[in-house]
């Protein structure tokens, strides 16, 4: 049986999206930010890991840029507190929100942050 092992984002500028995960707390190698391929391991074992545009193309010479919102990265905070600060220091650091934090219906802090590569990575903890 197959099993999750790790997801694959495509970025046109590899510091920026480093830059822009290590916000959220993904311990990554920002000194292989000139890299083609950078891979980062999560506690929980799944690694994420980018690729440049330019290796992407390599692979796949038929691969085109996507348009619109396909999937969504979601981080768990540790507090309500905790997803507000979190979506404050994104925006700080000159990365777009989607949606500012709010109590969702469903029980839960949530907030939608925009990666470099115009990705929607929700934050979010129980209220």
């Amino acid at each position: 049986m197959a099993k999750l092992d790790a997801i694959g984002i495509v970025t046109q500028d590899m510091a920026a999206a480093l830059r822009f995960y290590g916000l959220l707390g993904v311990a990554v190698p920002t000194d292989q930010a000139h890299e083609q391929h950078v891979e980062a391991v999560l506690d929980n074992g799944l690694r994420i890991m980018w690729d440049t545009q330019a290796l992407a193309l390599s692979i796949d010479p038929n691969w085109v840029k996507p348009v619109g919102q396909r999937s969504s990265l979601a981080f768990l905070c540790e507090s309500p507190a905790d997803v507000d600060a979190t979506y404050a220091s994104v925006m700080a650091a000159g990365f777009e929100g989607e949606k500012a934090p709010w109590d969702a219906f469903w029980g839960q802090r949530y907030a939608v942050v925009t990666d470099p590569d115009g990705n929607h990575v929700d934050l979010f903890a129980a209220l």
